[in-house]
């Protein structure tokens, strides 16, 4: 074997052994005991080979966690180079170079071109050079970055910590080290070059110096085995008791080049024998309106490609159910285990509030992971809903428009009005498209408009939601109407509805209408939140008002969107009198701001919302925002129709998004038109998260496509 080859083949074993010694241990070292490092069973096969286990956006966050501000323009986090395309052998497949590639990318595309864990990588990186974590971390030198991996700077040399400069930088360390590790398992068609440490019972020194002696270890794997063809020697057990109890190192006869490899791994991604417990994601946990609670996500058992089961628990009582849905992102995500691992559930719940919790059931060796426990709302109880509008047309007769809805059914519910003690009952059912986009779940059924008649004089008009389950009858709203005669004296004060108030994030949401009968005019309406009040004018168009009022117009209709804090607070909104009378209050509710979404373990999932799904001849047009909480930069939505998949980003201008979440920019907007065949179809909108965290789904629904024809 010549002289190159031989370096290449023994691979980094000085940087192994010298430097990784004044590489920091793991300050959570103490998570392991030194009863879990087994020299003859360092890493498994499973984890080592795992080249799905870390995403770019991943690496990126790990390395920018531990490294922090860079010091000069070779950390890791910060740190840009082009790279040169290598074509596939036997050991990794093509890596297609690029100008100017970050290095998490690198350390990425390495791992899928190669099949090496990511995480190994970058622990190889910080053992070798000390480049993840600490002072170093934040301002190595040229050549820590030549011989990041430690490839080719064997021990034997003359001169102590040569290494062979044609396999220099950052690149070629990362590519050739993870070639080699796929090498040392002597793959069909190479040749069986590499023995010494191929599992089974071998002889590892316990250093470089012969006279420190040396054991036989049962080499379990070929993962533990490529740790040994890379640094071939075992800690002693004094390095052992010292790496555990902050005791004083041995530099004579200590090696402590694969003990830290165990202790780094371990902190920083868990253990090194193997994901051997389900992971997952609950992307939905929500209410429903008839009694249940919808819940979807994903699990996986790294041990196996099938589908395993979920357990959903509902306060104490559990269904299971399997999580074997098509998902094609979590199998782009996870590419050694499939992509048959979603679930999409329905279970049943009480009216209120309960502890939702999801379990993924291991399926062999480990146990049971806790996906999520979310706080769920069953809607449910008395009715909800408003009293628009009580008008006289002089002649007899009032006609009321407004809405009502039952949070225990979809259907529509009657309404009953009272003139005075007289009472007429309708049914609830008109479409209001204003109430559908509050209430989609319950659809756009639920309005009404009715005339009913009534003698001259003054009269107090009600109307009552009418219940169809659990609760009681619920008063929509009076109004003091008069019939046969004008009012001259005085003027007459405006009217109007609070149609809505809904809580997105830190904000309120404010929706309705009202005008002055004295004026055809737009006129000002003040909202309040607690005592902090908004002037705004009503000016928007609602074509119902411009029916029920004609020789008004239709633009008397307001939305506005105000901040808020999180707790409980009181939103009123008055119309503003513009000549004789008074101001009118349009109505009061309460709501709830509980803040910032809740971080998971990991990072906070993202949040948004698909406003327009809607078909048209052989096309699906998809609308609407999402953003990631945790950046200000434009994410990833994915669109899939019958399971296949289109990538889009939401980086259109939403400055309503911006007000709503001012920390985050306004780029958040999505649109896409897709060409899709006449018929029904499945579609689901994801947005993807940039980095810690999860994916989350804004919808998933059915639509049917019409011929162009």
């Amino acid at each position: 074997m010549g002289f190159r080859k031989f370096i290449a083949a023994l691979g980094a074993t000085v940087v192994a052994l010298s430097l990784a010694v004044v590489a920091a241990p793991p300050e959570s070292a103490s998570a392991v005991t030194a009863a879990d490092f087994d020299p003859g069973y360092i890493i498994s096969d499973e984890v080592f080979f795992d080249r799905g286990a870390m995403s770019e956006a991943q690496i990126q966050s790990f390395l920018q966690s531990q490294i922090g501000t860079c010091n000069n323009t070779n950390c890791l986090n910060v740190k840009r180079l082009s790279t040169t395309t290598r074509a596939a052998d036997l050991m990794c497949g093509r890596y297609e170079g690029a100008a100017n590639e970050p290095a998490s990318r690198i350390i990425f595309k390495v791992a899928q071109a190669c099949g090496i864990n990511p995480q190994v990588l970058i622990v190889m990186l910080h053992k070798e050079q000390s480049l993840v974590s600490g002072s170093i971390a934040k301002a190595p030198s040229d050549s820590r970055l030549d011989r990041a991996m430690g490839y080719a700077c064997p021990d034997n040399t003359a001169i102590p910590g040569w290494c062979d400069p044609s396999f220099g930088g950052l690149y070629n360390q990362l590519y050739k080290a993870a070639w080699q590790m796929k090498r040392y398992a002597n793959p069909p068609g190479t040749s069986k070059a590499f023995t010494r440490y191929s599992p089974g019972t071998r002889t590892v020194q316990f250093n470089p110096n012969a006279a420190c002696g040396s054991t036989a270890v049962n080499i379990r794997n070929q993962a533990t085995a490529n740790l040994y063809f890379y640094t071939p020697y075992q800690p002693n057990a004094a390095t052992i008791a010292a790496k555990f109890s902050g005791g004083a190192l041995d530099y004579r006869c200590g090696a402590y080049g694969n003990i830290n490899f165990f202790l780094f791994f371990s902190q920083w991604f868990g253990p090194t024998t193997g994901k051997v417990s389900p992971f997952g994601n609950v992307d939905v946990a929500a209410g429903q309106p008839d009694g249940k609670v919808r819940v979807s996500g994903w699990a996986i058992d790294p041990e196996t490609r099938a589908a395993i089961d979920v357990h959903v628990y509902v306060g104490a009582v559990g269904t299971s159910h399997t999580a074997g849905q098509v998902r094609n992102d979590v199998g782009a995500a996870y590419p050694a285990s499939g992509s048959n691992h979603g679930f999409d559930v329905t279970v049943k719940a009480p009216v209120g509030a309960s502890e939702v919790c999801v379990y993924a059931i291991n399926s062999g060796a480990g146990g049971n992971t806790l996906l999520a426990c979310r706080t769920v709302r069953v809607p449910g109880g008395d009715p909800v809903g408003a009293l628009d509008t009580a008008i006289s047309d002089r002649s007899g007769s009032i006609t009321v428009t407004g809405w009502t809805l039952d949070p225990d059914v979809t259907a529509a519910i009657p309404v009953h009005v009272y003139v005075g003690s007289a009472g007429t009952g309708f049914q609830a059912n008109t479409a209001r498209a204003d109430i559908g986009r509050l209430y989609p779940a319950y659809g756009q059924g639920h309005g009404f408009s009715a005339t009913v008649t009534a003698g001259a004089g003054v009269h107090t008009v009600c109307a009552y939601g009418i219940n169809t389950g659990a609760g009681g009858n619920v008063q929509l709203g009076c109004a003091t109407v008069t019939v046969g005669s004008s009012v001259t004296e005085g003027g007459r004060a405006p009217i109007g509805s609070l149609d809505a108030v809904t809580v997105s994030g830190q904000s309120v949401s404010v929706s309705g209408w009202t005008l002055d009968p004295d004026t055809t005019a737009s006129i000002p309406v003040h909202i309040y939140v607690d005592d902090s009040g908004v002037a705004r004018k009503a000016d928007r168009s609602r074509a119902d008002i411009g029916r029920v009022y004609p020789a008004y117009g239709t633009n008397h209709g307001f939305t506005e969107t105000v901040a808020a804090s999180p707790g409980t607070h009181r939103v009123c909104a008055y119309g503003i009198n513009t000549a004789a009378g008074g101001n009118a209050l349009l109505g009061c509710k309460n709501v709830t701001i509980v803040g910032a979404p809740v971080p998971t373990e990991l990072g906070r999932q993202p949040i948004g919302n698909v406003e327009k799904l809607a078909v048209r001849p052989e096309r699906i047009d998809v609308a609407g925002w999402a953003l990631d909480p945790d950046s200000t930069k434009p994410i990833a939505v994915h669109i899939y129709v019958d399971g296949v998949g289109l990538a889009i980003t939401a980086d259109k201008v939403r400055d309503d998004v911006a007000r709503a979440y001012p920390g985050n920019g306004n780029r958040h907007g999505f649109g896409q038109s897709i060409e899709a065949t006449p018929g029904a179809h499945t579609v689901c909108v994801y947005a993807i998260n940039r980095g810690p965290g999860g994916h989350v789904e804004l919808t998933c629904g059915s639509v049917t496509v019409p011929s162009a024809s």
